[in-house]
């Protein structure tokens, strides 16, 4: 993605500034936010200048640090949520790499501890998040159309259209469409 394709996106735009603030809070250097998350330090400056989106794992660890989930951090970007959302003001921000649509169906509110995000994974799509954004973060997982391996810890769950999955996050997950079309699913987040 060139600069101009990241500055297009306004969500973009504002995560990045929102990142470089997080940054600039804790008074950390790009090397001292590398070392504690382990992603590169140029990949933390670009996303921070808007040069490119990160994808959803370097969002993964970077909320890790922050202790915040994405959909907190995201709703940081997407401006303050009304009690009605409706489809046509929902955000969706996008992991081109990844093949990840992520869409804040019920973005986080002050006072409420629960979220609802609708996930789309492209056939082969394969995300690892190698630890959650908050540890003992509840998911539940309903699967609406296609097919999603969801691995947590050594545990290794298939879903089928219908399928729930609940689990609290603690270590490693991650989220895999095989294929043959795209996997589809709601994720209700709740804060321990």
């Amino acid at each position: 993605m060139t600069r101009d394709d990241a500055c297009t996106d306004p969500v973009d735009a504002r995560l990045a500034a929102r990142l470089a603030e997080l940054r600039a809070e804790r008074g950390w250097s790009l090397g001292e936010l590398a070392e504690r998350s382990g992603v590169s330090r140029s990949t933390l400056s670009r996303a921070e200048r808007a040069e490119t989106s990160p994808t959803a794992a370097v969002l993964n660890r970077l909320c890790a640090v922050y202790g915040r989930t994405m959909s907190r951090l995201l709703g940081e970007v997407e401006g303050e949520p009304a009690p009605l959302v409706r489809a046509a003001e929902q955000s969706v921000w996008k992991d081109r790499t990844g093949g990840f649509t992520r869409r804040s169906v019920s973005p986080p509110h002050a006072g409420l501890r629960g979220e609802l995000v609708e996930g789309r994974l492209a056939a082969g799509a394969d995300i690892a998040y190698d630890r959650p954004p908050v540890p003992g973060l509840e998911q539940h997982v309903w699967l609406l159309e296609g097919t999603l391996e969801i691995t947590a810890g050594d545990a290794r769950h298939a879903l089928a259209a219908g399928d729930c999955l609940r689990m609290r996050v603690w270590g490693p997950t991650r989220f895999r469409c095989s294929g043959p079309g795209t996997a589809r699913y709601v994720l209700a987040v709740v804060l321990p």
